[in-house]
């Protein structure tokens, strides 16, 4: 069945790993009617858990999606991971949904990676909730966890449903929109809806207010509305609150107990009748310049959409998961894969319960869907109707921050392994495979060890490859710290024509980060302009090989100043090599240095780790450039050299329990010298006597 752009929510649910966020999406879809039963976490049989490593570890690895009807409306359900490992789903289901539903246990308050998340939103308008689990819980308390969430978000939380009871006296929740009662019944059956008890009529009046000021809060009209009567008639109510929320003008709070299937009507209601939907949302698209535009959803205009996610099911093969942003998607029909510039035919169109594929007929914009077989298509490409010269913005992903080197045991694993990490970073976009040229190794990079374990595990058994691992080598380079001047000549005596040719050059170190500059300063005809290609292949070649340690050499300025020919036996290839050596004699009189790579480090840790990892990162050689704190979240910033933070995530979590993460990215090269450069000099002899060896 289609639905159109006004009948569809999407809702990301987001949060600290362990809040709950699988249990209260199987819960949900009970709720609405998608699932005659629901499973837990320890059966191995929730919707959106669904892969062998999901099951086994019980966690969640990557985005899922689901649906139900509410009230006429389609209600698209994203449960995405809890660890930053597996970041990149979470930005997906990001992009997909008009509405972030965060999960704050209400136990533990708000944690780490909530915070990180929220602060990801910071800057957009995106709407967003939190949802408060477990309200059964010994030491649950909901006025303390609206002061965290008020204190750790800047923002005051505006309940929409409240507890009956907490802890153990738990009963249920009271709907503060519609005004009912809902007790719990059991673990397998729906809550039931009531009148709002006797006992709980004071909580409901007052949290009623606050609710109704935050509607009257939607427009100018409904405010003045509301000074003059002091209430709202409960259709403006829905209208301010829709309105309010649109804006991200509030922050609703929902309450509850999944496991009991406590909450979840209210919700449901909420998102149904107040819940953005596309209608109220834009994405931003760019043009043959590379200017951004906004774009409305709008399914009265062409079809356009981005593919957010690419997928590998071993029955249906490639899935590519769409996001209608205009127009309207038809099975059966052909369209044009704009990114690649080439057309395609769409056969079979799907929406999706977890793993289980259900055939449509149609997408409107707003809607999410999932092509298989696609020939063409991948993550971030975006596909139009017919010819466009627009494309959409690609997702925001975060860089990797975890590496290491691999290669199959047995030689003749290669290939294969070089396919299954192609498949696998196609999948998810945040792990990185590549060839190092340089350091002559295959480096496959993450968002973390867990990440990187679960895919090296995958290959060993599925693929039954044995792989081996280590860490990585570190691209240092060299430069040099004065001006200095050599001449070479080249001469060779052969039959025939000999090779001959000689060059001066002198050489000086640039700036750090200005790379390479050559100038000709050759006057009179020494060295013929024909010859000059040559002179800069040898200087490129002599800089592709240091003296130091043999790695690439940069921020130097070379000048070639004279030189000499022979009528008959010079050419290009005789100037190339002169050049190369009187760069590299020329480059030992200029007191070579070695660089090493400066990375720029952020790191998110809860205020009571901050001392620790501020000590640990001084003892790795790192200059800390500043420290934020905010609702007891402290984000550390740093320049780290690279070699120092290869095993950094392992470290992290060793210091703040598994809690803490990180940000990198390249910052600049700096000198090493003394025992630093003897290792890293020593570290290269070795490998070079490897590579002779091999």
């Amino acid at each position: 069945m289609s639905f159109a752009t006004d009948h569809i929510k999407n809702v990301a649910i987001a949060g600290h790993g362990g809040t709950g966020k699988t249990t209260l999406f199987e819960r949900l879809l009970f709720a609405g009617g998608a699932l005659s039963r629901p499973e837990t976490l320890e059966s191995g049989k929730t919707v959106s858990d669904y892969t062998p490593e999901e099951i086994e570890r019980k966690i969640s690895i990557r985005a899922a999606m689901a649906h139900v009807e509410r009230k006429g409306t389609k209600i698209n359900l994203f449960d995405t991971p809890g660890s930053s490992d597996f970041i990149g789903d979470v930005i997906i289901s990001f992009r997909a949904a008009e509405f972030i539903l965060f999960t704050v246990d209400a136990q533990t308050g708000v944690q780490i990676e909530t915070m990180k998340l929220w602060r990801s939103l910071e800057g957009t308008d995106k709407p967003r909730g939190v949802f408060i689990t477990r309200m059964d819980g010994e030491r649950a308390n909901l006025e303390t966890v609206l002061s965290d969430i008020k204190e750790k978000f800047k923002t005051d939380p505006v309940p929409v449903s409240i507890p009956m009871g907490q802890g153990s006296s738990y009963q249920g929740v009271i709907d503060l929109v519609n005004g009912k009662s809902y007790l719990v019944q059991g673990e397998e059956a729906v809550e039931k809806e009531g009148a709002i008890p006797a006992e709980f009529e004071g909580a409901y009046n007052s949290a009623r207010e606050r609710l109704i000021e935050a509607a009257a809060d939607g427009n100018d009209a409904l405010m003045e509305k509301y000074l003059e009567n002091g209430t709202l008639a409960p259709e403006e109510i829905i209208t301010g609150l829709r309105e309010a929320l649109g804006a991200n003008k509030f922050l609703p709070v929902f309450t509850g107990v999944s496991l009991k299937n406590s909450g979840l009507i209210p919700f449901l209601d909420f998102i149904a009748e107040v819940g953005p939907s596309p209608l109220s949302a834009k994405d931003v698209a760019l043009d043959r310049e590379g200017s951004e535009l906004e774009v409305s959803m709008d399914a009265s205009k062409p079809l356009s959409a981005l593919v957010i996610k690419t997928s590998y099911d071993q029955f249906s093969g490639k899935l590519c998961w769409l996001k209608v942003i205009s127009g309207k998607l038809s099975a059966d029909s052909e369209i044009m894969n704009v990114t690649e510039n080439k057309k395609e035919r769409v056969g079979k169109l799907y929406t999706c319960q977890g793993k289980k594929l259900e055939e449509i007929r149609e997408l409107s914009a707003g809607d999410v869907g999932i092509i298989t077989k696609s020939t063409t298509l991948k993550t971030n490409d975006t596909i139009s109707a017919g010819d466009s010269s627009v494309t959409y913005r690609p997702l925001n992903l975060p860089d990797p921050v975890h590496s290491i080197a691999v290669n199959a045991t047995a030689k003749k694993d290669d290939d294969k392994l070089g396919e299954f990490l192609v498949r696998a970073a196609e999948e998810d976009k945040t792990f990185r495979y590549f060839f190092n040229g340089e350091t002559k190794e295959t480096v496959i990079s993450g968002m973390g060890e867990l990440q990187i374990n679960i895919i090296l595990d995958k290959i060993k058994t599925n693929q039954k490859i044995e792989v081996e691992t280590r860490v990585p080598r570190i691209a240092y380079r060299e430069t040099i710290g004065k001006k200095a001047s050599a001449e070479y000549t080249h001469k060779k005596q052969t039959g025939g024509h000999g090779q001959y040719g000689k060059v001066v050059l002198d050489i000086g170190p640039l700036n750090r980060g200005e790379g390479y500059k050559f100038e000709n300063k050759i006057f009179g005809g020494a060295v013929p302009k024909n010859y000059i290609p040559g002179v800069e292949k040898g200087i490129a070649e002599g800089m592709a090989h240091g003296t130091v340690a043999q790695y690439p050499t940069v921020d130097v300025e070379v000048a070639i100043v004279d030189g000499k020919y022979h009528p008959v036996d010079s050419s290009e290839l005789s100037f190339k090599l002169a050049s190369r050596n009187a760069f590299r004699e020329a480059m030992r009189q200029a007191n070579p240095t070695l660089l090493e790579p400066i990375m720029n480090l952020s790191v998110f840790v809860e205020d009571k780790y901050m001392g620790d990892v501020m000590s640990d990162l001084s003892g790795k050689r790192g200059k800390i450039l500043g420290q934020d704190s905010a609702g007891g979240i402290a984000e550390i910033r740093a320049e780290v050299p690279q070699a120092e933070l290869l095993r950094y995530s392992i470290d992290l979590r060793s210091i703040t329990s598994g809690t803490g993460s990180f940000g990198v990215a390249f910052s600049h090269y700096a000198p090493i010298s003394g025992r630093i450069a003897d290792e890293v000099i020593k570290a290269a002899e070795a490998f070079k006597v490897q590579e002779e060896d091999e």
